[in-house]
């Protein structure tokens, strides 16, 4: 699986992790940035991964900055992008469970790694339960159709 991952420049050392982690899980990390602990805007990096994601480049990405809040807001705004904040096993196993989610959002201030490690992994691994959970995502694709019209 292809995934874009990125971060601001607080999430910067732990996306270097994760980047590392998605290789060894045998999938394939794109990295969108950024470059450094320099101090950067995180919505500009969201917006990558979003755009990505919601053209089918890349089957899913992870965000990543202060509190994966900004990132997440930012991230749900690109048409199809289904962004969770996720802070421990159980939020990111049923965010892909229930929610589909195709975007990973985590906080680098308030998550160590092996959380961080488990957490990515098993949100890799976790496929969507469809079912009585497919409605309810196709109600969101439709209220998202509307709301571009």
């Amino acid at each position: 699986m292809k995934i874009a991952v990125a971060s601001d420049h607080r999430g910067f050392t732990i996306k270097g992790k994760i980047v590392g982690l998605i290789s060894e899980l045998g999938h394939e990390p794109c990295d969108f940035g950024t470059d450094s602990s320099d101090n950067v805007d995180y919505p500009d990096f969201a917006a990558k991964v979003a755009r990505a994601v919601s053209k089918g480049e890349v089957e899913r990405g992870i965000l990543i900055c202060g509190t994966g809040m900004g990132m997440c807001i930012t991230a749900n705004k690109f048409a199809g992008v289904r962004a969770c904040t996720c802070h421990d096993d159980l939020t990111a196993e049923m965010s892909r469970r229930h929610n589909d989610a195709n975007v990973l959002c985590l906080s680098a201030d308030l998550l160590g790694d092996r959380l961080v490690n488990r957490m990515v992994e098993l949100w890799l691994k976790t496929e969507f339960e469809a079912g009585r959970h497919a409605r309810r995502v196709e109600m969101i694709n439709r209220i998202e159709a509307e709301r571009e019209k």
